[in-house]
């Protein structure tokens, strides 16, 4: 048996029966799409990533890149693999025509490149920077940025990067110390390091465009003074390329998403960096967010990719192999899939994978929706978009980790081998924690701001849809005690959040924010929860003979989850309460 990598009618099922993909084509921007197109690129995707990606992904795995002290070489495969990507439309595909993309909505296509993270991240994730990149430079960049980077990424000659981080500063990008010095022709000479720059140069395309931060000189300090721009590894000199004075200073060894390298680069060594102003001046980070949001879903999405392929390499594992005898003393060995912890933490992995991926799914409606879905809904669809990215994002990693670890318990000795899959996946999946802001950071980010904007507005409409969620699930006979469960801990998330927002107010910071990230785990498993009753309220109308297993499975999958980890919101509602303070006030001494 072939591991499918994600499951194919959970894909449809989530696409057309829970998050109503094919109403989108009502908007005039998706009006020349429909179901038949839908399908299309589902199916080239789900092609491409099991013919071609994931059989190339443990050569890759094993086979990292090299540096020879100027130059990082990729594995020789992966030219190849662009050009499928670049061909399938995964630079463009949700852009508008006349932008030269496919218009496709992001529901479409976010899902159907989880296909092919699910077979190959590291090999996708060229695309999808290369994709947030040219879209920066579509956004606010001049014709000419546009003529003479943008175009060759979108035609794959080129791939892009987005260059933020810095030694020193890490996260923290108002510590952002690359230096932009104006020259009087228009351009800037670039110089600084920058850390942690994935696909910063490799032997995949002819050049790598950095989206840059940097400082020009007599900016504000922090954030305030933060610009971008365009920064290639070569630039043009008339029609011909030329060295951009960027150079590898090191290659990062990762544990995982091998096929990509993670690269420190320094920017103007020799005086010579070219580089170009995208957008205005000082408002750098601004522009960036477009990017970062985008990235962070994609983390998102590559933590529930990754943590499928492995549920799927245990299932398929765990129907094969033999071991013991299951309720008998003699007789032929008992596949593993009869003993009740195997079957426990397949069906924990199944409710983690199908769980991120629809509250992945719902969030990429939702950013359709915000964008060309009936004016008087957007705000809304806005608030929820942004109140839902640092969930979709972390869930996903950090839950997904746990998926990844049981798919390795599943396979026991073997599990801890290198022969098999599942580790690689495991190491994969723990770079999705700390890539695109951590989970540290993305507690904050949802604390500090997402349920607190415009005066708790955007928690409210949530909290409005998870109520619409409940009465149909009531209405379609889910039980009626896994629905109380849910309304229940909503009105106690709701309820802990204003206290916590009184706090900040009234000048209790640590108060508020030292149980962030249990904060986050908490409303985690509430959406992860909203999303299994909307599943389950959906599947009931699944009702003929072909579909029954898979029904069951939903319903099974969905019942675990609230019935697990429902009753662990209390607790979690209960020490975000609380004064415990025992991490704030320990000497650092003491550790």
């Amino acid at each position: 048996m072939t591991n499918p990598l994600i499951d194919d009618r959970l894909v449809d099922f989530l696409v057309y029966d829970v998050h109503d993909a094919e109403g989108l084509a009502r908007f005039p921007e998706f009006e020349s799409h429909g179901r038949d197109t839908f399908d299309l690129f589902l199916a080239s995707a789900r092609r491409l990533a099991r013919e071609r990606f994931f059989p190339t992904y443990r050569a890759m795995d094993t086979e990292p890149p090299i540096f020879d002290g100027k130059r990082i070489t990729t594995h020789p495969e992966l030219p190849g693999l662009y050009r499928a990507l670049v061909e399938l439309g995964c630079v463009t595909a949700t852009r508008p025509v006349e932008s030269d993309g496919q218009g496709l909505p992001r529901l479409i296509y976010s899902i159907g490149s989880a296909y092919l993270m699910a077979g190959n991240l590291g090999a996708y994730c060229y695309a999808g920077l290369t994709a947030g990149a040219a879209h920066l430079i579509e956004a606010f960049g001049t014709e000419e940025l546009d003529r003479l980077y943008r175009q060759p990424m979108i035609e794959g000659r080129f791939t892009g990067t987005m260059a933020l981080t810095e030694p020193q500063a890490g996260s923290s990008l108002g510590d952002v110390t690359t230096r932009a010095t104006p020259v009087g022709d228009g351009t800037y000479r670039i110089r600084g390091s920058k850390i942690f720059i994935s696909g910063g140069d490799h032997t995949v395309t002819e050049n790598v465009v950095h989206l840059l931060l940097a400082r020009i000189e007599g900016a504000p300090s922090g954030t305030r003074g933060i610009s971008l721009f365009v920064v290639p590894n070569r630039r043009y000199e008339g029609d011909a390329l030329v060295d951009n004075d960027v150079t590898v200073a090191g290659m990062i060894h990762k544990i995982g998403w091998k096929a990509l390298p993670s690269l420190a680069l320094e920017f103007g060594d020799s005086g010579d960096c070219h580089g170009f102003l995208v957008g205005e001046a000082n408002q750098g980070l601004k522009h960036m967010f477009q990017m970062m949001n985008d990235a962070r879903l994609m983390v998102g999405m590559n933590g529930a990719a990754t943590a499928s392929v492995a549920y799927h390499e245990a299932r398929l594992y765990a129907q094969v192999r033999t071991q013991g005898r299951r309720g008998r003393s003699d007789g032929p060995a008992s596949p593993i899939i009869e003993h009740p912890d195997v079957r426990r933490m397949l069906l924990r992995q199944k409710a983690i994978v199908e769980g991120a991926f629809s509250l992945l799914a719902e969030t990429a409606r939702r950013a359709d929706d915000a964008e060309f879905g009936p004016e008087a809904e957007r705000d809304s669809a806005r608030l929820l978009v942004d109140l839902l990215t640092p969930l979709a994002k972390t869930f996903p990693a950090e839950w997904g980790f746990e998926s990844n670890a049981l798919a390795v318990q599943i396979h026991g000795g073997y599990g801890y081998s290198s022969e098999y899959l599942p580790e690689a996946f495991m190491r994969d999946q723990k770079l999705n924690t700390i890539h695109e802001g951590t989970t540290g950071i993305q507690a904050l980010d949802l604390l500090g701001r997402k349920v607190m904007a415009q005066g708790g507005r955007a928690l409210q409409v949530l909290g409005a849809e998870m109520g619409k969620t409940s009465a149909r699930a009531r209405k379609a006979g889910i039980d009626a005690n896994d629905c109380d469960a849910f309304d229940v801990a909503v009105q106690s998330v709701g309820a802990l959040t204003l206290e916590l927002a009184k706090r900040g107010t009234s000048g209790d910071p640590d108060g508020m924010m030292a149980h962030a990230t249990d904060y986050l785990s908490l409303v985690a498993i509430l959406v992860t929860s909203w999303q299994w009753l909307k599943m389950r309220e959906r599947a009931t109308l699944r009702t003929g003979e072909a579909d029954a297993t898979f029904v069951s499975g939903l319903h099974a999958a969905g019942r675990y989850w609230l019935r697990t980890e429902l009753p662990k919101i209390p607790a979690l509602v209960e020490l975000c309460r609380s004064s415990e303070d025992s991490y704030l006030t320990i000497d650092a001494a003491s550790f």
